[in-house]
C-alpha cells in the first residue's frame, strides 16, 4: 500500500541515464530558480512603505521611495554581473560556499555556506507566509487559518519538487508567468492612468501622523527592507548543473532575464505606489491596493491576486532548486550529513528536499506565519552570502589573470564592497527586529558543519587499513532466543546451526508454566541444541539477557557472540499492532553493544 501510495504521489523511479533528459530549458529554468525574486515584488515594496510611513504623509508623498528603489536595482544589476561571472568560473554549482571556499579558505566557505541555509530556509517560509497573505487579502475569512495554509502550501511544493527537476517546471511555469503578464499589465495601466485620468488608492492619503522625522537611519532601515527583493539572486549560480547544455551559457541568459524583469516590475510598482500615496494596511497588501485602484474589483483583480498567491507559494521553489545542490556539495565536502548527497529514484536530492520543507514548517509555526516578523531574518544571511561570493570572485580574478581579468575584478569588488555594506546596514537596523536570530543560526550551522566534518575525518582514519590489520578467523558462539516453541523458532535454530558448532537456545522465564511446557517438548523440536534457562524474577527480558550475554564473553574471550532473534511476519500490516514487539526492543538494546552480532530470522505467516 504504502508502494502503490508513493508511487501515485512522487512517481516511478527514473534510471540514471535519464538525468541529462531531465535538465532544465531556460523557459522552465526561469520560473524555478528566479521565481524567489520575482515574487518578492510583491512584499518588498511593502516593507520599504511600512518603515517610511513613521515619519507620516510628508516621507510617503515624497519621492524617496522611487530612489530607494532606484538604489537597489542598482545594487542588484552589479550583484547579477558579478553572479554572471560566477556561473562561468564554477559551472559545477555551490555558489558563493564554492566560492568562498576555494578562494578566501575553508572557514569563509563554511560561513557562505551557513549563510545560504538559513537562507533558503527562510526563502520557503517567507515565500509560504506571503502567499497566503496574499490570499486572504482577497478572502479575508481565512485569515485564522494562516498556519494550516502555508504548512499545506508547502506541502504541495514538497510533492512537486519529489517528483523531479522537470515536473516541478511544467507544474510551476505557467503561475509565474501569469504573474510576470499581470504585473506588467498592472504597471502599464497604472502609469497610463496616473498620466491620463488619475488614479486613487482608497487608503491614499491616511498615512498615520509622524512618530519620528525621516532620518537617514530610516531610510537605511527602509532599504534594507526593499532588499528582500535580491534574495533569490544566487539560486541560478547554485544550480548550474540544473541547466541544459551549455549550461553555463544558458544559467547566464536567464539571470539577465531575471534581473530585467525583476528591475522592471518592481521600479514600476514602486513609482505608481509613490504617485498614488498607498499606505499599509494590516487586512490588505499593498499590491492589492494598487490592483484594486487600477483594476477595481474585476476578474483582472482576482487572477492578479491569484498568480500572486501561487507564485509567493511556489517562490519558494527556488530554494528547493538551489538548497539540495548546496546541501549535496557541503555533504560531499564531508560538512553535511552524508544522505544529503545521495540521490532520490526520482533523480533529485530527496532527503535534502525533506530536510528543507520540515525546517520551513517549524519556522512557520514558530512566528505564527507572520511575514513581517520572518523578513528581518531573511536579508542579513543572504547579503552575507553574495559579499563573501563576490570577494571570493576578485580573489578568483587576480589567481587565474583570465582575459578581462581586472574588469571582473572590479565590478566583484564592487559588488563585494556595496554588499557587504547592505550586511552592515540590514544587520545594524534590523538586528532587535530578528536579525540576531539568523546570525546566531548561522553560526550555529558552522560549528555544526565544522563537527560533522571532525566525525568523518575520525571515521576516516579509523576504518582505513594498514599494514598491521591482517585477516583473522572468526568463532562465534551463538545464542538463540527462544521466547516458546512453535514453527517460527526452527528456522531461527536451524540458522544457528549452520554457522556454528556452539549453539545455545535462551529461554527467559517469566511464566514457570510456559517454561515447563518447553522443556517437555524440547527433546523431540529442539534440534539436539542445549536449552539454557534465565531466571527473570521481575519479567524483564533485557536485564537476564544482558547479564548472561557477559558471562559468555568472558568464557569465550576469543569468540564474537552472535544472538539470533526470531520474529514472524503477520500476512497484514495492522496486524502487527496485535503482537509485542519485544523482538525489536531487544534488536535496539543489543545496538551499540560492543562484541555482540545481532541477526533476525523471520517467518512468513500466509494469512
Amino acid at each position: 500500500m504504502w508502494v502503490l501510495l508513493r508511487r501515485l504521489l512522487i512517481g516511478s523511479p527514473l534510471p540514471s541515464w535519464r538525468a541529462a533528459h531531465e535538465r532544465l530549458p531556460k523557459v522552465l529554468a526561469l520560473p524555478i530558480l528566479a521565481s524567489d525574486a520575482l515574487s518578492s515584488v510583491a512584499y518588498s515594496g511593502e516593507e520599504m512603505l511600512l518603515v517610511l510611513v513613521l515619519a507620516g504623509s510628508a516621507a510617503i508623498q515624497s519621492p524617496v521611495l522611487v530612489w530607494i528603489s532606484a538604489a537597489i536595482i542598482a545594487l542588484l544589476a552589479i550583484v547579477a554581473t558579478s553572479y554572471r561571472q560566477t556561473i562561468h568560473a564554477y559551472p559545477s554549482g555551490g555558489g558563493a560556499y564554492t566560492v568562498a571556499k576555494e578562494n578566501l579558505g575553508v572557514n569563509y566557505g563554511l560561513i557562505a555556506g551557513a549563510a545560504l541555509v538559513v537562507g533558503y530556509t527562510l526563502t520557503v517560509a517567507v515565500s509560504v507566509t506571503a502567499g497566503v497573505s496574499a490570499l486572504i487579502s482577497a478572502f479575508p475569512e481565512l485569515a485564522d487559518h494562516r498556519v494550516d495554509l502555508g504548512i499545506v502550501g508547502i506541502a504541495i511544493i514538497t510533492l512537486g519538487n519529489l517528483r523531479g527537476v522537470r515536473e516541478s517546471g511544467l507544474l510551476f511555469a505557467l503561475p509565474t508567468y501569469v504573474f510576470i503578464v499581470s504585473a506588467f499589465v498592472l504597471v502599464a495601466l497604472g502609469i497610463y492612468r496616473l498620466e491620463t485620468t488619475g488614479l486613487v488608492v482608497p487608503s491614499s492619503g491616511h498615512a498615520p501622523a509622524a512618530v519620528q522625522g525621516l532620518s537617514l537611519f530610516l531610510i537605511l532601515r527602509a532599504f534594507s527592507g526593499g532588499c528582500a527583493i535580491m534574495t533569490g539572486t544566487e539560486a541560478i549560480s547554485n544550480a548550474v548543473p540544473n541547466f541544459r547544455p551549455p549550461a553555463s551559457r544558458n544559467a547566464g541568459i536567464t539571470l539577465l532575464a531575471m534581473a530585467v524583469i525583476l528591475s522592471a516590475m518592481f521600479m514600476g510598482t514602486s513609482w505608481i505606489a509613490w504617485r498614488t500615496g498607498v499606505v499599509p494596511v494590516h487586512d490588505q497588501t499593498v499590491l492589492s491596493q494598487l490592483a484594486r485602484a487600477v483594476f477595481g474589483a474585476t476578474w483582472f483583480y482576482y487572477l492578479l491576486q491569484i498568480a500572486t498567491t501561487l507564485i509567493l507559494i511556489l517562490a519558494a521553489n527556488t530554494a528547493y532548486a538551489g538548497f539540495p545542490w548546496l546541501a549535496s556539495v557541503m555533504a560531499r565536502d564531508r560538512y553535511m550529513p552524508r544522505q544529503l548527497y545521495n540521490v532520490g529514484d526520482r533523480l533529485v536530492f530527496s532527503n535534502a528536499i525533506l530536510l528543507l520543507s520540515f525546517l520551513s514548517v517549524l519556522l512557520i509555526i514558530a512566528f505564527q506565519g507572520n511575514v513581517h516578523r520572518l523578513i528581518p531574518l531573511y536579508a542579513v544571511g543572504v547579503f552575507m552570502s553574495f559579499t563573501l561570493s563576490q570577494a571570493g570572485m576578485v580573489r578568483h580574478a587576480i589567481r587565474f589573470q583570465h582575459a578581462g581579468w581586472r574588469r571582473s575584478a572590479v565590478i566583484s569588488g564592487i559588488g563585494s564592497l556595496a554588499t557587504g555594506i547592505v550586511t552592515l546596514v540590514v544587520g545594524v537596523t534590523r538586528f532587535t527586529g530578528g536579525a540576531w536570530i539568523s546570525i546566531l543560526l548561522i553560526i550555529t550551522v558552522v560549528l555544526a558543519a565544522r563537527k560533522i566534518h571532525r566525525h568523518y575525518i575520525d571515521v576516516g582514519s579509523q576504518l582505513r587499513l594498514s599494514d598491521r590489520d591482517s585477516f583473522v578467523p572468526m568463532r562465534n558462539t551463538v545464542l538463540v532466543l527462544t521466547p516458546s516453541l512453535h514453527k517460527g523458532i526452527l528456522p531461527a535454530l536451524e540458522y544457528g546451526q549452520s554457522i556454528s558448532g556452539d549453539v545455545r537456545a535462551i529461554h527467559i522465564e517469566t511464566d514457570p508454566i510456559d517454561t515447563e511446557l518447553m522443556i517437555e517438548r524440547w527433546d523431540k523440536w529442539g534440534g539436539g541444541i542445549p536449552l539454557v534457562i534465565l531466571e527473570s524474577p521481575y519479567r524483564s527480558l533485557l536485564g537476564p539477557l544482558l547479564e548472561y550475554l557477559e558471562q559468555v564473553k568472558v568464557e569465550r574471550e576469543n569468540h564474537r557472540v552472535t544472538v539470533v532473534i526470531p520474529e514472524f511476519v503477520p500476512a497484514k500490516w495492522w496486524h502487527k499492532i496485535l503482537h509485542n514487539q519485544s523482538g525489536l526492543i531487544l534488536k535496539i538494546a543489543l545496538l551499540f553493544r560492543r562484541d555482540i552480532i545481532t541477526a533476525n530470522v523471520r517467518y512468513y505467516l500466509e494469512r
